[in-house]
């Protein structure tokens, strides 16, 4: 029997919502009449939720799942949460579904997988998929734009693989995919991107959690991307140590039309790195700017820069190490302020060094509260947060932010080059 589902998206980090798109196109053609909803850029209509059957929301990321939590209440149909932070999903939805989703979610929708609220992880690989319904959504344009040398680019987004084949102890991913990587047919991705391009993007995001983790297949994609579109650009997003392992890779990655990469550097301590197992040493992060630099390539970094074992002066550090490698102008303010969330099941809870700073979970913000030994890291995290919202808000450029965040930290000032021209995304948030 034919179903009215309607697919809701509150959060995809600017980008138009493809875990709302992909699943759709599956539903529509199995006979379901589908749509889709996108609460970042839309209102929230009770009319919608009363149309539908079935209410599935899409939780890739910890600030979706927890605006998801505040309106699946107001829904009468039975709920679905699907996407990395399903398990968050508990005493307000009916089904969690989290990994490789599309067939749960259609069995759900089916009345053929009975409704039940502990999460499941399917990690199975799935069938060849219709092209997402992207015509179900707002149109491009309405999403971040690539910033370029004074112009800005409508932006695509696709993934060439989910999962990661790391367990970085902090993240979400290996929570659910436990070192495991599902390939992206290239086929279909390059599709997806035939279809953005149709629709105007000019720049497409490769939005893996780890774009290097099946390096060959990611270089067919990108060979078969930029036969066929010769002058579209892409970002993707790297660990440093594939940055350095595939070093070989980036002339031909910047003649393809890579802009930048984003890459996660959390700090520049060598023991926090080491305790959440992220691969890679300061000096590593140090040698990965430089190394894209010599073919083109900005990077992008993303901090994680309050931990537990954070300190004022370790804080100053990742300032300096900011300024020391000319990248003001690459790191988007509110990457100073970001705090480690520790949700249930974070690999991350284990570590016996967590433990004497450890809290109770705080179900609001669906993270286990800590604290750190020094209660002005603390208060600064959360004297940064305001500032820089307030510094951003007002519309100061990045090196004013940069240093009324110098000066909150009791930093020396230092004299900064041009930060002008650095390819960025206009949505800040990576994570």
């Amino acid at each position: 029997m034919a179903m009215r589902v309607l697919l809701v998206s509150t959060y995809e980090l600017g980008h138009q919502p493809l875990h709302v798109a992909a699943p759709a196109a599956v539903l529509r053609e199995r006979g379901h009449e589908v749509r889709c909803l996108d609460l970042s850029i839309e209102p929230w209509p009770p009319e919608l939720a009363a149309w539908a059957d079935k209410v599935a929301f899409s939780v890739p990321m910890h600030t979706a799942t927890r605006l998801a939590r505040r309106v699946a209440p107001s829904v009468v149909a039975p709920v679905c949460f699907y996407g990395l932070y399903a398990a968050e999903g508990e005493g307000v939805a009916d089904r969690l579904i989290a990994g490789e989703y599309t067939p749960a979610l259609v069995r759900w929708v089916e009345d053929d997988d009975p409704g039940r609220t502990r999460v499941t992880v399917e990690l199975g690989r799935e069938p060849t998929a219709p092209l997402p319904s992207r015509d179900l959504l707002p149109p491009l344009e309405r999403y971040a734009h690539l910033a370029l040398r004074g112009e800005e680019r409508v932006v695509g987004y696709v993934e060439a693989s989910h999962g990661c084949a790391h367990r970085c102890r902090h993240c979400p991913v290996p929570v659910v995919y436990d070192g495991r990587i599902r390939i992206v047919p290239e086929p279909a991705v390059l599709a997806d991107v035939a279809r953005q391009v149709e629709m105007g993007a000019r720049h497409i995001t490769f939005g893996d959690p780890d774009f290097l983790n099946g390096v060959h297949h990611s270089l067919r994609v990108v060979r078969a991307v930029h036969a066929r579109f010769p002058d579209l650009t892409f970002d993707c997003t790297v660990k440093v140590e594939h940055i350095l392992r595939h070093d070989s890779i980036w002339r031909e990655m910047a003649a393809a039309g890579c802009l930048f990469v984003v890459s996660a550097f959390e700090t520049v301590d060598n023991a926090i790195l080491d305790r959440l197992d992220k691969g890679h040493t300061a000096a590593d992060a140090a040698r990965a700017v430089a190394l894209l630099r010599e073919d083109g390539i900005e990077i992008r970094p993303s901090f994680l820069p309050f931990t537990p074992w954070t300190t004022l002066e370790g804080f100053r550090e990742i300032l300096d190490f900011v300024a020391t490698h000319d990248l003001v102008g690459n790191v988007d303010p509110v990457q100073y302020t970001i705090r480690l969330l520790l949700p249930p099941g974070s690999l991350l809870l284990a570590h016996p060094d967590l433990a004497p700073h450890l809290g109770p979970y705080d179900a609001e913000h669906l993270t286990f509260d800590w604290s750190s030994p020094d209660p002005a890291v603390d208060e600064l995290q959360v004297h940064l947060a305001d500032l820089v919202g307030e510094s951003v808000a007002a519309g100061d450029p990045i090196e004013t932010t940069y240093r009324m965040v110098r000066a909150a930290a009791g930093a020396e000032e230092l004299a900064l080059g041009s930060v002008e021209g650095r390819p960025r995304l206009t949505e800040p948030w990576f994570c």
